[in-house]
């Protein structure tokens, strides 16, 4: 959090490094204290974000780095154990899913992307 206790907003990535269902932008956050890592990616226009953490079982989700839309490029699915979650709200559709994915607020304007914290969700200490 920001000293003044507002929240900020950090810069992520240029725009076209989020390409339409292509490979995701992975970034570092700490979220409720805890390292995390988070990514980013594009669907039908929009930008979102989420913790790469699977609601199954907390772990990774992405088989190759950066890699997580399902062969159809329609869901994002944990590779694990095939948790599927819809990518414009995290929301679980299918697998073994306990909840949706814990989303991260981004923003984007002028070619810039960037993700905003809150009191859960901070940059990791420099």
């Amino acid at each position: 959090m920001h000293p003044d206790g507002a929240c900020q907003a950090i810069l992520l990535c240029a725009s076209d490094a989020l390409a339409e269902g292509a490979r995701a932008v992975a970034f570092d956050v700490v979220y409720a204290g805890q390292p995390c890592r988070a990514f980013a990616v594009r669907w039908q226009g929009a930008v979102h974000a989420y913790l790469n953490r699977c609601s199954h079982v907390p772990m990774e989700m992405d088989y190759q780095e950066g890699r997580f839309f399902d062969d159809s490029g329609r869901w994002l699915l944990c590779a694990t154990h095939g948790a599927t979650y819809a990518p414009d709200t995290g929301a679980c559709v299918g697998g073994p899913c306990r909840g949706g994915l814990v989303k991260v607020r981004l923003s984007e304007k002028d070619g810039l992307v960037h993700w905003h914290t809150d009191p859960l969700l901070q940059p990791p200490a420099s």
